[in-house]
């Protein structure tokens, strides 16, 4: 017990610099200090890898951080250092639209004065629009643009999944229907045919058209649930779907369009035409 006493004693004597630090007087005082010390490693990190700011000015943000900390509030200046936090997170959302648009070409960006008049526009009423349609025409703008950029990057792959088909339609057995996709029956199955309120059990090995696996519930062991009401997959999915009875088995090949178009689905890059092979166990 005295040593304790002797401890806060001398913590709360402790006499700080002339840079605006407080002496500590008493017990809340050195409560508050020490408030101060074990919640700063957190702010550290915070300022350091989430704020992106660095050490070499952190003189800088403890003035700022002081300065708020003890100045009565002031409308018009608490609007400006939000404004400032915000524009910070605009800067980001630049970056992010660029990758968007440019894809990996680091001499393109978005134009940051452009965006901020957008924002600019729409904080003070000057756009006419509703917030929604100018999201639809955000969406209806970026959509061939982001393809155009895709297709320069991955245009030889949508000509390989062509050139693919092409050939495999001609190959013995493989039917195709009237929006590309081509099947071929593996095994004919003798049940009933899937309704729009069908729970269908299906296995399938799903690949690339360079033989690379991508998905398969054969390795998993376990077959995959599909409520026709809502699939949840790709349009040739549903289309093959729709006509395998229970018990069939196809080798289904599904053009890009039908499939994930300029989507990227990590090993399924865009414009990738899929090989399923699926069963319909009941």
């Amino acid at each position: 017990m005295m040593a304790a006493a002797v401890a806060m004693t001398a913590i709360t004597t402790i006499s700080c610099d002339n840079n605006g630090s407080a002496t500590l007087n008493d017990g809340v005082d050195s409560l508050a200090y020490d408030c101060g010390v074990f919640q700063s490693e957190g702010l550290k990190q915070y300022v350091t890898m989430q704020l992106g700011i660095d050490s070499a000015y952190i003189d800088d943000f403890i003035k700022g951080m002081k300065e708020g900390a003890m100045n009565e509030a002031d409308p018009k200046k608490e609007a400006y250092l939000s404004g400032l936090a915000v524009g910070k997170d605009i800067s980001g959302m630049a970056k992010t639209l660029t990758q968007q648009v440019y894809g990996d070409d680091s001499t393109k960006s978005v134009n940051v004065k452009v965006l901020l008049s957008g924002f600019e526009a729409g904080l003070k009423g000057k756009d006419s629009r509703t917030a929604e349609q100018a999201y639809n025409d955000f969406n209806a703008k970026l959509k061939p643009v982001r393809e155009a950029q895709l297709m320069k990057d991955f245009g030889d792959n949508k000509a390989a999944g062509e050139k693919y088909l092409a050939a495999n339609k001609k190959k013995e057995g493989v039917k195709v229907t009237k929006s590309g996709l081509q099947y071929k029956v593996l095994v004919e199955g003798d049940g009933a045919l899937p309704t729009d309120s069908s729970i269908l059990k299906v296995n399938y090995e799903g690949k690339l058209i360079d033989g690379t696996v991508f998905d398969s519930s054969y390795e998993r062991n376990m077959p995959f649930e599909i409520n026709m009401r809502m699939p949840g997959v790709i349009d040739g999915w549903v289309e093959a779907l729709k006509m395998m009875p229970a018990g069939s088995k196809w080798e289904v090949t599904i053009p890009q369009d039908l499939a994930y178009g300029a989507q990227n689905q990590g090993p399924i890059k865009p414009f990738s035409t899929l090989i399923f092979t699926i069963e319909v166990l009941k």
